[in-house]
């Protein structure tokens, strides 16, 4: 079998699904959301509506906002993660009267402050129909939870009253989200042949959570102008809401006890004859800077370096199988087969979905959070799962713990 040529790999590319990395990768079959009891226009965004059992209208709403993708958010892909998955929050919310509000985004890849604007409207429509005068909550997954962290404050600089009793975030990046550099340089290495995987790398939303950014692949890593931005912007409006309780859960391990990840491993190896010479690996730290090989249909290898990086790829936190959707995807393309040793790797790091530490250094990303003072964390209160797992498993475990401080 002959090498492929450009022409024929790039329209192999577009003839594909695109290459999306996400805690919710598309799937071939989703059951369908039940119809919402409303449905909101938003802003830049729907809200999807669905009342508390035995309620005729909305009571005791509870606000969920939608996390990063590429596109607009589904509904049955919301109500699939949210009620199908590990734990049926969805159902346990209504169980106990409370109306769920479902906040998705028309460009989930959008800035954070634009998408904040349909948070922003999705509260005020629910304080402007409730029944009565219970006390909102309002948070989101991943993401979610920082537009509506700004959206919350921004808010309360405006004296809004926007009646929220409890504000939640669920392995929400509040210090910042983390996509292997090798991940990063592949994605705009492959540009000219398929644009989308770069263009989700280099969206403003994946710039703004992102705590190291290349915006092309020979580029060093760093903080991305948009994160910066953002970061001013959140700081502006007091940096969190302060009116209602604020409560983090994070998919990561509170105890330091990473996920076995070891640094500088090949995690996505070409073996096809358009790709062989490719190794991607997770982040590399110490003398060994070798951070990916990059072939794809010609004469020329190309290293990426990167120097002065903990040790992330496996710190405790919430995981994303990001090597493995772009194995999978890779394998599907005649010349372009690979090995994939290594699936995922840390994406949220417990200590930056609880918002205590920093991801800058072993010593915080590994820090025991259980035994840290609970005052050091940004957040009145919080809780780490008892093993890290996949970024925005809905599990008993969390769930629980935010179910039992649900607003009166």
């Amino acid at each position: 079998m002959s090498e492929p040529t450009e022409r024929e790999v790039t329209d192999a590319f577009e003839a594909a699904a695109p290459i999306v990395l996400a805690a919710t990768p598309p799937q071939e079959r989703v059951t369908p959301a039940p119809k919402p009891d409303e449905t909101w226009p938003l802003p830049g965004g729907t809200a999807w509506v669905y009342y508390g059992e035995r309620n005729q209208g909305i009571v005791r709403p509870v606000l969920m906002a939608d996390g990063f993708n590429s596109g607009p958010s589904s509904l049955d892909d919301l109500w699939a993660g949210l009620e199908s998955s590990a734990y049926p929050l969805i159902g346990e919310l209504r169980r106990r009267g409370r109306d769920v509000v479902l906040i998705g985004f028309d460009e989930r890849s959008a800035s954070i402050l634009e998408n904040a604007q349909a948070a922003t409207a999705a509260i005020h429509r629910a304080v402007a129909e409730r029944l009565g005068n219970n006390r909102l909550m309002v948070g989101g997954f991943s993401m979610g939870g920082l537009v509506t962290r700004y959206a919350l404050a921004r808010m309360e600089m405006q004296r809004i009253d926007h009646q929220v009793g409890v504000y939640f975030s669920y392995d929400s990046p509040h210090n910042g989200a983390h996509i292997p550099l090798s991940l990063q340089a592949f994605a705009h290495y492959i540009r000219k042949l398929d644009g989308r995987f770069s263009d989700q790398m280099n969206s403003p939303a994946a710039q703004q959570l992102l705590w190291q950014h290349i915006e092309n692949w020979s580029d060093k890593p760093g903080v991305s102008p948009l994160r910066t931005e953002f970061l001013d912007e959140l700081e502006k409006v007091g940096g969190w809401p302060r009116i209602p309780r604020i409560l983090a859960v994070a998919n990561g391990a509170g105890n330091g006890t990473g996920n076995g990840i070891d640094p500088g491993t090949t995690a996505v190896k070409g073996k096809g004859l358009g790709i062989v010479g490719t190794d991607l690996r997770t982040t590399p730290t110490g003398s060994d800077t070798l951070a990916a090989k990059l072939r794809v249909v010609s004469l020329q290898k190309n290293e990426v370096l990167a120097e002065r990086l903990p040790d992330i790829d496996g710190a405790p936190g919430g995981t994303l199988e990001s090597f493995q959707i772009l194995a999978d995807a890779l394998n599907k393309i005649v010349g372009l087969g690979v090995d994939n040793p290594v699936k995922d790797h840390c994406f949220v790091p417990a200590v930056s979905a609880v918002a205590i530490r920093g991801l800058a250094s072993h010593k915080d990303l590994y820090a025991d959070i259980d035994s840290l003072p609970p005052d050091e964390a940004q957040v009145d209160d919080f809780l780490c799962a008892s093993q890290n797992e996949r970024h925005t498993k809905v599990t008993e475990e969390l769930c629980t713990w935010l179910l039992e401080r649900l607003p009166d």
